[in-house]
């Protein structure tokens, strides 16, 4: 694992950038059962947000985790915050049903919610902390988002996301480039896109980062058959709408063979660490008259 700065490959049109939020939806209802088998990276990424959180000096009462499939972070969040209530949140109802089904039911400290991370069906300054790992990128803008989780949290309240950057799957994405025009491979935010968002949405002190994880398959089938697992199979807008052709897989994957080292097939993931500050609240010097009048005096 390494750090280094985000680039961006070739010049995917906006389509490629935009999920079929339905499509979304139903990949992660049918992802459900498997996906925990399937979650190496999901898991790595994990646990490299619990360190990137380490260093924070907070003991937050409401923890938010959009995005929360079946729990991993959810599961991580409340080892480390052992007293805070921990919203699980999440688009598939079957996410959630495997997530409750991984927590220990007495005195259990988690919630579950089923939702839109564009509409998130939280209180506004509700929540101190939260968390959002590798949810971005099954999403269109994420200024949407980042708005509503600038609404959720309470002043001074601290929001740390995952999410992939432009360089993941570029050896499956170049392969089916070599061989088809189609969008086939969904195309992810750059960092100082995601970065640049985050202050439009009003965060302060934004940090952003970056690491890079690789998957290692003894054929393209590997790859290609653990993304479903994870439902994250291509729902981008752009994707061709009838059924690849055995043709073009096999030729994507002949292709995909000079990518070949150690008798292994590496799939590439850079991924994208942020986080940003809800303002306090700035205090206001209010005249004896204004009290007067705000306490409805008249």
């Amino acid at each position: 694992m390494s750090r280094a700065r985000a680039g961006s490959v070739g010049g995917p049109t906006a389509d490629a950038h935009t999920p079929d939020r339905a499509r979304v939806r139903r990949l992660a209802e049918r992802a459900a059962p498997d996906y925990e088998d399937a979650a190496w990276l999901p898991r790595q990424v994990a646990d490299a947000l619990m360190e990137h959180l380490a260093p924070v000096r907070m003991t937050p009462a409401r923890v938010l985790d959009a995005g929360a499939g079946t729990g991993i972070c959810s599961r991580l969040l409340a080892r480390r915050f052992p007293d805070a209530r921990i919203v699980n949140l999440d688009s598939s109802a079957s996410m959630l049903c495997d997530a409750r089904g991984r927590t220990r039911r007495w005195f259990s400290r988690h919630a579950f919610a089923c939702g839109d991370a564009e509409s998130l069906p939280v209180a506004d300054g509700s929540m101190d902390l939260v968390v959002s790992s590798l949810m971005l990128p099954c999403c269109g803008s994420p200024d949407a988002i980042l708005a509503e989780f600038h609404r959720v949290l309470a002043p001074e309240g601290l929001l740390m996301f995952t999410s992939l950057g432009p360089d993941s799957l570029r050896e499956l994405r170049e392969s089916w480039m070599a061989v088809d025009p189609e969008v086939h491979v969904h195309a992810f935010i750059d960092m100082h896109d995601l970065g640049d968002a985050l202050l439009r949405a009003g965060f302060r002190d934004v940090v952003m980062d970056v690491e890079r994880f690789t998957g290692r398959y003894p054929d393209v089938a590997s790859l290609t058959g653990e993304l479903k697992r994870l439902g994250s199979s291509n729902a981008a807008r752009g994707s061709r709408k009838g059924l690849t052709t055995p043709h073009l897989v096999a030729a994507m994957a002949e292709a995909y063979e000079s990518q070949r080292s150690e008798c292994t097939l590496p799939a590439s993931f850079e991924v994208v660490f942020g986080h940003g500050w809800r303002a306090p609240v700035q205090s206001v010097a209010v005249s004896a008259d204004d009290m007067f009048r705000v306490a409805g005096g008249g």
